[in-house]
């Protein structure tokens, strides 16, 4: 799937659906320190050795008030940022990208920011809404009924936490929609030379209000930055933009990314984006 919103200052979409084979004829990389890489899967006795590993050392979450909001109002403030009591959420939160939803806000140059783990009760209206963007669809692919976001997010959040949907909150304003991925787990890492902890963004500005003003450009760095501080076993956050997507390729640099290299995933040509954790005080 192509990545994101055109006329937004960034974003990208997944390379493909979650758990979809590489189709045959596929390029395996256009780095020219290519390295070979593993379909890296994590077989569900490992999974169940990290929850066991968690309950033994009395990792447990304390009770959390159950939904109060509506289908399609969209929340704010204090009752966006409380995560419920939804099991999905403890599982992506407990997982492999170092708990998302508590990592908190984070100060930027355009507000208090904050990345909030979807809930498909609570978000699916307003996540549908952006997705059928004519701008977003072009490059997302995921315009339609409430049933093609739907199957989308749940497809992450009832996966094993590779990738965790969020809202972007910023001052309190639900506006940006992202994906956090380990993109050494993820397909992508058939194409590029992967290390261990790469950590991936996705990203679509929701309002066309937003767009075009260098928003998207703070927000990745934000972001970039974020998943430094709270992962410190990650060294690199990468991205995989639509070539095409000009705006998109734009904002990454101007956020501190890198152009890596040309890449053929199974349906586009993309720019690999990278942000260094070796490099984040220089770009």
């Amino acid at each position: 799937m192509p990545p994101a919103d055109a006329s937004a200052d960034a974003g990208t979409a997944p390379v493909t659906e979650l758990g979809a084979e590489t189709q045959p004829g596929s390029n395996p990389g256009a780095s020219t320190d290519c390295e070979d890489t593993l379909d890296l899967r994590l077989p569900d006795e490992l999974i169940a050795l990290f929850a066991e590993d968690a309950r033994a050392h009395g990792d447990t979450r304390g009770e959390r008030k159950s939904t109060t909001e509506k289908v399609g109002v969209t929340p704010a403030g204090d009752d966006l940022l409380d995560p419920g009591g939804d099991d999905l959420f403890d599982r992506v939160c407990d997982d492999l990208l170092d708990r998302v939803g508590g990592w908190g806000p984070t100060d930027t140059p355009a507000g208090a920011f904050h990345l909030v783990p979807v809930r498909v009760e609570r978000d699916l209206p307003l996540v549908t809404r952006w997705m059928n963007d004519p701008a977003v669809a072009a490059f997302w692919e995921l315009a339609g009924a409430q049933s093609v976001a739907e199957e989308h997010l749940r497809r992450q959040l009832e996966g094993d936490g590779r990738s965790v949907p969020c809202l972007g909150v910023l001052d309190g304003t639900p506006m940006s929609y992202w994906e956090i991925y380990r993109a050494d787990l993820d397909l992508l890492a058939r194409h590029y030379p992967a290390r261990p902890h790469d950590t991936g963004i996705h990203l679509l500005i929701g309002g066309v209000a937003n767009r075009g003003r260098g928003l998207g450009s703070t927000l990745l760095r934000a972001v970039a930055d974020l998943v430094l501080d709270k992962r410190p076993s990650c060294a690199r956050v990468v991205a995989e933009p639509d070539l095409r997507n000009t705006p998109s390729v734009s904002a990454f640099l101007s956020a501190g990314f890198r152009f890596s290299a040309e890449v053929d995933l199974p349906d586009k040509r993309a720019a690999l984006m990278v942000r260094d954790r070796a490099l984040r005080d220089l770009l």
